[in-house]
């Protein structure tokens, strides 16, 4: 999602909120519906018509094969949808044939495995991430829910032969009572998709303790299932069950080894070999970065396959024929395409015709000799490429670009350095405006969530427009704590060091005052989830040296956040935030939390929020705008009744957007 179009004259967009106020209805945007609004000046419909193609560019996700011939389903927003939705697609650069519709978007969808005669895929409501399974053929008849509504669900795959989907389940605090459960389950069940009652006669596998269970990969006999126990972003285990016979429902932990003395470390994938053998992992055991290692079941060893490679090996896929592997290696923020000869597993040179960019997703046909792979960068959105076994390419889908906009002419994100306040070195990607802007130039600073998360080298999306009409610099920072720099440099942050990762935002303040080329006095923060309350730190911390923060779904207190958290979620997040039970850990909370210090926020702050957010609830936006208000500093609100954890829908979307442009205009554009 990024657009582009010759810088405009920022006389245009330097408007006081007073002059908007001022403006005869009919040229005011009329926000949607779902928006409760408080604060924030009217939009006029000339900067509306400006902005507007800067929310057109639409790229494509690719989401499955078809079994038996050459054609996928793929994810992608039609012109005039205000959500993405499930496409079928057949020839390269062919037409999107529809399969799913409706207001609410289609999740990841997967073909029947043995014919491909309809798809299931999975849908929540209004962002409540209450996931449910549908079965939707292609007759343009309506989905069939397979799941019922009061939980939480997640399809893991096919028990091919059987013809089932099996999925897992945990229960939502809706239904607990008092709101709140101290127990979680999760649950894994199979049915037959095209059951008469698919929720009266799905079948229970195994039920687990706690909220942390994935499933992973089925064999292809359709008899056992990996799981993947997760703790923490340092710290999990890779379990097998059967699903047949007499020990089916009876999960056996494999790594670490029942009893072992090692280090924390994570064991991710679990996919089963073609003679369903050996397990491919992905670990950490061995260093500081997640390599490719193959589990033999019967010896129980584990061999490293790619600790050539010192980077973290982020996904994979395994040709029809076994004899190639292709990984996705993330590279400073960048993901790279490998091959591998599972012969020798040595690597095999990448053929010269594999797109520029970074690789989002890899996947071989299960019949055919060839390999889709989706790749995007500064100067576009998501495509679909397909390659095949002599080498050559095709793309399969193409952007669509708005008349006007030139996304090839987009910079290419620089990655900063600087030091921060313990000589750690802390990365970022700067994405610069044209050179056409000339003086030192405003700057965002955009923090990402997670907080195990990375900013990574990709399109921008509707925020070019920043970039290319209002000549704002982005910094997108990777503090500490964040992925893809190792597992010492990820656990930087926990529990009482969670401050530590401000600091480095402090020193990236530092940094900027050194760059000739940007303003240092006209700098705002923003970000979503753990970005969000970053942003909130930031303005408590250096209310002077910033002109703005943006709160996009940000934890404003942490003993409410994790009080109020969807209980499948809580001991996941006390990993990382601390457990808010511990006195000393509570008390630390306490007085680090926003809400505690929102005295000290002395510059305009603006908090958007989605009302079924499960993640982190409406009330820690609620309670932070209200005592920021309370203090006489300057507050904006939006909050969508039909939004989760960040906006879904186009047309909420488009105004969030808007409003960031006035505010920007009454911080850094003045």
């Amino acid at each position: 999602m990024k657009p582009l179009i010759r810088p405009l004259v920022l006389a245009l967009f330097l408007a006081s909120g007073a002059a908007f106020a001022q403006a005869p209805s009919t040229e005011l945007v009329t926000p949607p519906a779902a928006l409760h609004i408080e604060g924030i000046p009217p939009v006029t419909q000339a900067l509306a018509r400006r902005v507007a193609a800067y929310t057109e560019f639409r790229g494509h996700a690719f989401s499955d094969w078809h079994p038996t011939r050459a054609e996928m389903l793929v994810s992608h927003r039609d012109a005039g949808a205000s959500t993405a939705q499930l496409f079928r697609l057949d020839t390269a650069l062919g037409t999107l044939t529809p399969v799913t519709q409706g207001p609410e978007p289609a999740g990841g969808g997967s073909y029947e495995p043995k014919a491909g005669r309809f798809i299931v895929f999975s849908r929540a409501s209004g962002g409540n991430e209450v996931t449910q399974i549908y079965r939707q053929g292609f007759d343009g008849g309506a989905a069939v829910q397979l799941t019922p509504t009061d939980e939480r669900h997640a399809l893991n795959g096919w028990r091919k032969p059987q013809g089932e989907i099996v999925y897992g389940s945990v229960p939502i605090d809706r239904t607990a009572q008092g709101g709140t459960r101290a127990k979680v389950m999760t649950t894994f069940w199979a049915v037959n998709p095209e059951a008469k009652d698919p929720v009266v006669e799905r079948r229970k596998l195994v039920e687990l303790e706690g909220g942390g269970w994935f499933g992973g990969d089925i064999s292809d006999d359709g008899k056992r299932m990996t799981l993947t126990r997760y703790i923490s972003v340092n710290e999990s285990q890779l379990w097998l069950m059967d699903l047949d016979g007499p020990n089916a429902g009876k999960p056996v932990q494999l790594l670490p080894q029942p009893g072992s003395s090692e280090a924390k470390a994570v064991y991710f994938g679990g996919s089963f070999s073609k003679d369903g053998r050996s397990l491919f992992v992905s670990t950490d055991k061995f260093g500081e970065f997640r390599e490719l290692a193959l589990f033999d079941l019967k010896t129980q060893s584990l061999k490293r396959l790619t600790s050539h490679i010192a980077w973290d090996i982020s996904g994979g896929s395994m040709s029809a024929d076994g004899k190639t592997m292709a990984l996705q290696a993330n590279v400073d923020g960048r993901d790279e395409i490998r091959f591998l000869n599972t012969k020798t597993w040595k690597e095999v040179p990448v053929p010269k015709t594999v797109a520029a960019g970074s690789v989002g997703t890899t996947a071989f046909h299960p019949k055919l000799p060839l390999m889709a792979y989706s790749v995007n960068s500064a100067q576009g959105p998501s495509q679909i490429h397909v390659l095949n076994a002599k080498g050559e390419n095709a793309q399969w889908t193409k952007a669509v670009v708005p008349a006007g906009l030139d996304p090839s002419t987009y910079r290419d994100h620089e990655i900063v350095r600087w030091k921060s306040f313990d000589g750690l070195s802390i990365s970022g990607l700067l994405s610069r405006p044209p050179a056409s802007f000339t003086g030192k130039r405003p700057v965002l600073i955009s923090i990402h969530g997670g907080p195990e998360a990375q900013a990574t080298v990709g399109f921008m999306g509707r925020w070019q427009y920043f970039i290319q009409e209002l000549g704002i610099a982005v910094i997108q920072p990777n503090v500490r704590g964040s992925t893809g720099f190792g597992k010492t440099f990820v656990t930087l942050d926990n529990g009482f060091k969670r401050e530590d990762s401000v600091k480095d935002i402090g020193a990236l303040l530092d940094w900027i005052k050194t760059q000739p080329d940007l303003d240092a006095d006209r700098v705002i923060v923003a970000g979503g989830s753990y970005g969000g309350y970053m942003s909130l730190a930031v303005a408590t911390h250096y209310s002077d040296r910033i002109a703005g923060a943006i709160d996009i779904v940000g934890i404003s207190h942490f003993v409410t956040f994790l009080n109020n958290t969807e209980s499948y979620r809580r001991d996941l997040r006390r990993v990382e935030y601390g457990d808010e039970r511990d006195p000393a850990m509570r008390e630390f909370q306490e007085r680090i939390s926003p809400l505690t210090n929102a005295s000290k926020i002395k510059k305009p702050l603006f908090v958007i929020q989605g009302k079924n957010d499960p993640r982190v609830p409406y009330t820690e936006a609620e309670q932070i705008v209200a005592k920021v208000r309370e203090l006489g500093t300057p507050v904006w609100y939006l909050r969508a009744e039909n939004e989760g954890h960040g906006f879904a829908r186009k047309e909420n979307n488009d105004y969030q957007q808007l409003a960031m442009i006035l505010f920007m205009q009454q911080t850094i554009l003045k």
